[in-house]
């Protein structure tokens, strides 16, 4: 495992890029994933995205503090509801944002073993899997911002 450097937005043009689908999980994703969440971890984050470390692959991290969820491939499949919260993210340091999110969200993808799995989010989790899945798209949680401030 190894810390990889976060991508920045104002320096970083790959966190505006698509990303591309996993067909084959190997070694290289595993310590892909294996980086992500050491990375995540060490940066206090709640979630990581595989362009923010600069791959264009399907890959996010997440844990807000109720296990880890690894998800390649994710794809969401229902939303319902809405929240307005603020977010934050490690590729946009120092700057919080309200955005608007489904309340809930049913996700699809697939675990580092291949299989199929199913995440369904709820308030700050749901918030999180839309949050990570954009970044895949090339979506910065700023573009779906109601309100833009710096952080104190």
């Amino acid at each position: 495992m190894a810390l990889r450097d976060i991508k920045h937005y104002q320096r970083d043009s790959i966190l505006r890029k698509r990303s591309r689908r996993i067909d084959n999980i190997d070694d290289r994703v595993h310590t892909l994933l294996d980086d992500m969440i050491e990375t995540m971890y060490a940066a206090e984050g709640v979630g990581l995205a595989a362009p923010q470390v600069g791959v264009l692959k399907r890959v996010i991290v997440i844990d807000i503090g109720e296990g880890l969820i690894e998800i390649i491939n994710p794809e969401i499949v229902k939303k319902s509801g809405k929240q307005l919260e603020s977010e934050g993210c490690l590729s946009v340091p120092g700057i919080v944002a309200k955005v608007s999110r489904p309340m809930q969200v049913t996700v699809k993808g697939l675990d580092r073993d291949a299989k199929e799995i199913t995440v369904e989010g709820t308030g700050l989790m749901a918030a999180a899997l839309c949050h990570e899945i954009d970044h895949l798209d090339g979506i910065l949680f700023i573009d779906r911002a109601d309100i833009v401030y710096e952080e104190d």
